[in-house]
């Protein structure tokens, strides 16, 4: 999401003063009109958010986000300095309240614990530099990541240290990033979603096992009903099988006791012990 950076200093109070944060006007803007920098950056937006409430369907206590504005400062409102996180996430709150932007002073002053910016060539150094220092220093979002839907090679993620300062997360054996805050993994996965084959960002729980999107998990499902309906199929043809041979066996051995009574030789004598 493009935004408008501006650095204000902002005028001198007198001591005593404190700032009074307005309550924003109803017409407040939730986003700039503007796309997404390509598909597969709308795409794999849809996919973190899809993904986090799979992960989280037992839960109500969360808000995710992408693509919105958040609002933290009565200045920011004044010079229209708005931010759009590609994608959020803020913990313990209410997460079945319907919201069109994330108004800081309407939510008990709770900044997001977790962003990712999906970058492009052109905020990749806005998402590196200045993002990432208001993230860290303003905001106090616990966990930054940056990743470029083009470049599977571009992932990078930094977690809000004990000295309140943002430490590189390092990668696991697969490349992964751990996320503190949701315990889940952010990494790469190569396939095709929504038809475009793309190296995709996306969770993974603390057992290495990838999340599910729910069209994912239905597919899945069904292959597994489709196989345990094989398997029924495949039991009935036994059972059929075993009955027509049992039925030949049988058909056979009449046969040969009617032969056997042709020639005047008592089947059931023969069967006497």
């Amino acid at each position: 999401m493009s935004v408008q950076l501006i650095d204000e200093q902002l005028p001198q109070t007198e001591p005593q003063e404190q700032e009074v944060i307005p309550l924003p006007p109803t017409d407040l803007p939730y986003d700039d009109g503007e796309p997404l920098e390509s598909n597969r950056h709308r795409i794999a937006m849809n996919v973190l958010i899809a993904s986090l409430h799979q992960a989280y369907q037992e839960r109500n206590d969360y808000y995710t986000g992408g693509n919105m504005f958040v609002y933290y400062s009565s200045a920011q409102v004044r010079n229209k300095d708005f931010r759009g996180p590609d994608f959020f996430v803020v913990l313990d709150v209410d997460g079945t309240i319907e919201r069109r932007s994330w108004i800081l002073w309407e939510e008990q002053g709770r900044y997001p614990d977790v962003i990712v910016e999906l970058m492009s060539p052109s905020t990749a150094e806005v998402d590196r530099n200045q993002k990432k220092e208001l993230y860290e220093k303003v905001w106090k979002t616990n966990d930054y990541f940056i990743y470029d839907p083009f470049d599977s090679e571009s992932l990078q993620g930094w977690n809000l240290s004990g000295r309140r300062k943002y430490d590189e997360i390092n990668p696991n054996d697969r490349g992964w990033l751990w996320c503190e805050s949701l315990g889940l993994y952010l990494g790469t996965w190569n396939g095709e979603l929504m038809k475009e084959d793309a190296p995709w960002l996306r969770f993974y729980d603390a057992e290495g096992n990838l999340v599910l999107l729910p069209e994912e998990l239905a597919v899945q499902e069904q292959e597994r009903a489709d196989t345990a309906e094989s398997e029924r199929d495949r039991e009935r043809q036994e059972k059929e099988l075993e009955r027509e041979r049992a039925d030949r066996a049988e058909s056979n051995l009449q046969q040969l006791r009617e032969k056997l009574r042709q020639l005047n030789i008592d089947p059931d004598a023969l069967e006497s012990p």
